[in-house]
């Protein structure tokens, strides 16, 4: 059985070079080809292929067509492998800073367990790739970078790009566990700010201020974290908020407004159905939790609308779904479609937004999200039409590698 302690990995010598420096090098690729074929081939970025074929070679997609395509394998549809923006697959409270309210600086990938079983019941349902962030205590965590779901034994064999969003959370989460100091005074590391929603605020405001004011050369030019603000002030790196409930959804957009932040992402926006005017104003993107039976998410208790996909859909607002890592069959990412569906989404909608919106969103389309020739070859395949709940996931095809065979499922 394997350990579970964290192991010295590649990337933990990451933060010798700047921020975004770095290009993550491509995993090894199967050298295999193969042609899988379909009932239904969805490319997300263009037509739906009625009867065809997928051929891959080399770890990537090298052809797409009608007929069969000479294939060993047929199932009822192909999708992209499905990407993730908030699995929720991180090491624990041990990987959070504790000294610190705002650490931009701090990158998931340093403490992230490549051997952790999540991975694999992420991979059998279809995720091939996943955005990992540190937990949501800090009111700035950290950088996010996106990740196959499989492949080599290292985190850096895996990288499919380092720093594609800069992590904070708005809500109770980052203030839990603070308290005032006594009229003693304090007597410990966690007596100290926020410890309400509006501290939670104040923090994040004054990181941004704190940037704005070195940035313009009226402030300190080594607070930590400072190019990580900077880029979300210049809009070269996305701001991900956790955001659930329609006052911190608010507040996010606030944030963006009053410090010109080009890109913010809402992720677990249980509520972003009660703000249309302010998701299309803000040009925000969202990423929804996963439905639940009562409507309740796991995000500040936010109530999630049955129609909240296709009303984001309708608005023209980029929404992707999630599963947050869920053990739970109903919570899956590869189910969320058919919420979707059932809340009144198009079936194009709701697969692209758990494929090719999600790789739009963070910066990832030129590698994953559709079903395009020299594209890496990450494929879902269904046993029915994606979309609907009667239909499972069968196989997985991960850089050209077969890792879940529907033949022996």
């Amino acid at each position: 059985m394997l350990s579970t302690c964290f192991l010295p990995l590649v990337a933990a010598a990451a933060p010798a070079l700047g921020f975004n420096d770095e290009v993550a090098k491509p995993a090894p690729a199967s050298t295999e080809s193969m042609a899988i074929a379909a009932d239904y081939i969805y490319t997300v970025s263009g037509d739906v292929i009625e009867d065809g074929f997928v051929r891959i070679q080399g770890g990537k997609i090298v052809a797409t067509g009608p007929g069969d395509g000479g294939a060993e394998i047929r199932v009822a549809a192909i999708t992209p492998g499905l990407i993730d923006l908030s699995p929720q697959i991180d090491p624990g409270i041990d990987s959070v800073e504790q000294v610190d309210e705002s650490t931009p600086h701090i990158r998931a990938v340093d403490a992230l367990n490549p051997f952790s079983y999540r991975w694999d019941r992420e991979l059998r349902s279809g995720v091939t790739t996943a955005v990992v962030a540190v937990p949501d205590r800090n009111v700035i965590g950290g950088l996010s970078a996106a990740i196959k779901t499989g492949g080599p034994e290292t985190v850096e064999g895996r990288l499919l790009k380092h720093d594609v969003a800069l992590r904070g959370a708005m809500g109770s989460e980052p203030s839990s566990g603070n308290r005032p100091a006594g009229s003693r005074g304090p007597t410990g590391l966690f007596n100290r700010r926020p410890t309400t929603r509006m501290g939670v605020e104040w923090i994040a405001r004054k990181s941004f201020y704190d940037a704005l004011a070195a940035k313009n050369g009226n402030g300190d030019h080594h607070i930590s974290g400072l190019d990580q603000l900077v880029a979300c002030l210049e809009g070269k790196l996305p701001l991900m908020l956790k955001a659930g409930t329609t006052q911190d959804i608010r507040t996010a957009i606030y944030l963006k407004e009053e410090f010109g932040i080009g890109e913010l992402v809402l992720d677990g926006a249980a509520e972003a159905w009660k703000e249309p005017e302010m998701l299309v104003r803000s040009g925000a993107s969202v990423v929804l939790p996963p439905f639940s039976w009562d409507g309740r998410s796991d995000t500040d208790g936010g109530f999630m609308a049955w129609n909240n996909a296709a009303m984001l859909e309708k608005l023209g607002v980029p929404f992707a779904l999630s599963g947050r890592g869920s053990s739970d069959h109903d919570r899956r990412l590869y189910v969320q479609p058919a919420y979707a569906v059932r809340g009144g989404a198009s079936r194009a909608a709701a697969i692209a937004a758990v494929t090719l919106t999600p790789a739009k969103i963070l910066g990832l389309a030129d590698r994953v999200g559709s079903l395009e020739v020299g594209k890496d070859a990450d494929l879902c395949l269904w046993s029915g039409q994606p979309g609907e709940f009667t239909a499972a996931v069968v196989g997985v095809v991960l850089n050209g590698e077969l890792v879940v065979d529907p033949r022996s499922e």
